[in-house]
């Protein structure tokens, strides 16, 4: 293969990265690389003696149902989240908790707080009327980030079509893209699978704190059929997930007493610094990089990028180090 095609495509991989966070298309990105990655490995166990327009029918249905199946799965999750036993139930604790603090606190913080739920959808109408065009703008944005992922479910399935084509013994140039795509492609495939070995881990350590070591304590917690769904798909978002549920499992303990909401942050804390240093190293396992190598990316793309360069960099250092290593220079 010439040079120059590969250098355009390394300068083109290069540029991609910030040009992605820069215009908050990560979540289509993300979305296209599960759908190739899942389509892809369950095309390997077609059988081998399929070939031609049969084994692209195939692929084809393969990436509709990934694609189907995720879309599913974000819609249940949503619903989930949003129906009466979950998001309803949890604002409803929360409701009990600010009743609870209103006698726990001084009498001037106290006052500050809604007293009933009413109170806190009649403040919540406030700041929507206040902000009403920011809240449209997120709207909108949020609409607009659905469509870019459904978009980018696509072009992942179709992607996946092509990576049984021999793409690698084609023109120069398009050899190379796939390469640098298939590296890619790879290091999602890895950081990925880590990451959901790491949210198991937390989820299983949660478990044991609120099914066994609260209860020995003779304290039981509500919602736990809400609260551990939630750690686990939390978790699979580095960082930003983990407080998410664990704000959730505060403030329901601090429902049961103050007492049991210290205890639950501190434990939280010790397993989120835990989970923090553990990501890591099983990241960092899967990809041939040590602990230090991906925190450093990790400050360093959260610096330039705000989250979702912390959420990519993860990603993009095990790409950078794949094709270090594809070319032997490590």
């Amino acid at each position: 293969m010439t040079p120059g095609p590969v250098a355009v495509s390394y300068l083109l991989a290069a540029v991609s990265v910030p040009l992605v966070l820069h215009f908050h298309l990560l979540p289509a990105v993300f979305a296209g690389l599960a759908v190739h990655v899942l389509t892809v490995k369950l095309a390997r166990r077609l059988p081998a003696n399929w070939g031609g327009q049969p084994h692209k029918i195939a692929l084809a249905v393969l990436a509709s149902i990934v694609i189907v199946g995720l879309t599913g799965v974000s819609f249940g999750l949503w619903s989930f989240l949003h129906g009466k036993g979950g998001m309803a139930a949890l604002l409803t604790a929360a409701a009990d908790t600010l009743e609870k603090l209103r006698h726990a606190l001084p009498p001037s913080i106290a006052d500050a707080l809604p007293t009933t739920m009413d109170e806190v959808h009649e403040q919540l109408s406030d700041v929507m009327r206040e902000h009403g065009k920011n809240i449209s703008a997120v709207g909108m944005a949020g609409v607009k980030t659905f469509a870019h992922i459904l978009l980018g479910m696509v072009v992942g399935g179709m992607t996946a079509l092509h990576h049984f084509a021999g793409a690698d013994t084609g023109p120069p140039f398009a050899a190379a893209l796939h390469a640098r795509a298939r590296l890619l492609t790879d290091a999602f495939d890895k950081v990925v699978f880590a990451q959901v070995k790491i949210s198991a881990l937390n989820t299983l350590l949660t478990a044991l704190y609120l099914l066994i070591i609260l209860p020995l304590c003779g304290v039981r917690l509500p919602l736990l059929t809400v609260l551990l769904p939630l750690t686990f798909v939390a978790g699979l978002i580095p960082v930003i997930g983990n407080l998410i549920s664990n704000s959730a499992i505060v403030v329901i303990s601090f429902g049961v007493s103050p007492g049991v909401a210290i205890s639950s942050f501190l434990f939280l804390v010790a397993v989120h610094k835990l989970e923090y240093f553990t990501n890591a190293r099983i990241v960092g396992g899967e990809v041939h990089a040590t602990a230090w190598e991906l925190l450093c990316a990790m400050l360093a793309m959260e610096a330039i990028f705000g989250l979702p360069g912390l959420i990519a960099a993860p990603v993009t250092y095990a790409w950078l180090k794949a094709e270090i290593r594809a070319t032997n220079a490590i």
